[in-house]
């Protein structure tokens, strides 16, 4: 009997993605969104409003959903608690499985202050009674040419390596296990780019294939915190940006992980190739 599968996230990069690729192979999906007037009407799927926080809502998206692909909520002050409260509206609503975006090192002591929230999250999974998969991330490849502001990359991440990981990579990763969740209950997936580079690599690689001209600069903690004062957000979530560099300076997302071949038959995009793919 086919599982009835549920992508969350659909009106975004990832969500979007997973949703498109299998709905064109004939999948019916139900689609969990906040904004419906935002959503892809995609062949065979049903799309339904909730917001993770509403108990009652999701409970009643999730409603005949055998499998869900739980892509992680926005960067908030407590983002777990809003996880905990989809996770159980989740296994109210009957769902048997879920598949969780999480990140690339999560613990409970991740220098990736943001990790450590998914952590929290896959352990609530490993006790919610439902079967899991969980979808380890690293940053995204997309992202790296906008860390740069005025064509400096600034932040303290010294020599330290990234193996980041393009979104359409993650998504056809998604996709993979969706089309056989069984074959993957109780695994953990490490999802990186095919190769690690350092930030001032990164910015040789942008400048040669872009018109932009980047360079890195690195900093101390401090400054990192002083010059991202001017974006206004509140300090748990510049912290976490910050975060985000000493991670690669300590190393802790530089591991390069076979996985995503492995799960989709295809090398993954590394920075040259997503650059001269966007050319």
């Amino acid at each position: 009997m086919e599982q009835r599968i549920a992508v969350t996230g659909s009106t975004g990069m990832v969500g979007g993605r997973v949703a498109r690729e299998l709905a064109a192979e004939g999948v019916p999906l139900i689609l969990p969104v906040r904004s419906p007037d935002r959503a892809e009407h995609l062949a065979d799927a049903v799309i339904r409003q909730c917001t993770y926080a509403d108990a009652d809502a999701s409970a009643a998206a999730l409603a005949g959903v055998d499998v869900l692909f739980m892509v992680s909520a926005a960067e908030e002050a407590d983002r777990v608690a809003t996880h905990r409260t989809f996770i159980d509206a989740a296994k109210a609503a009957g769902v048997r499985h879920v598949v969780y975006t999480s990140f690339l090192g999560a613990s409970p002591d991740a220098t990736f202050l943001l990790g450590r929230d998914h952590w929290a999250t896959e352990e609530y999974l490993r006790r919610s009674g439902m079967a899991w998969t969980f979808l380890r991330d690293n940053l995204y490849l997309d992202v790296v040419p906008a860390l740069a502001e005025d064509g400096v990359i600034r932040g303290p991440a010294g020599d330290g390596r990234l193996s980041a990981v393009a979104r359409s990579d993650v998504a056809r990763a998604a996709a993979a296990v969706l089309r056989t969740p069984t074959d993957h209950e109780g695994r953990t997936y490490r999802l990186t780019g095919p190769e690690s580079f350092t930030l001032t690599e990164a910015a040789a690689i942008i400048s040669a294939a872009t018109p932009a001209t980047v360079r890195f600069e690195d900093q101390t903690y401090d400054e990192a915190m002083a010059s991202r004062a001017h974006h206004g957000a509140p300090r748990w979530q510049v912290e976490a940006w910050v975060s985000t560099y000493t991670a690669v300076a300590r190393g802790e997302l530089a591991e390069v992980s076979p996985d995503v071949e492995h799960l989709t038959g295809r090398r993954p995009l590394g920075l040259r190739d997503l650059l001269a793919a966007q050319g």
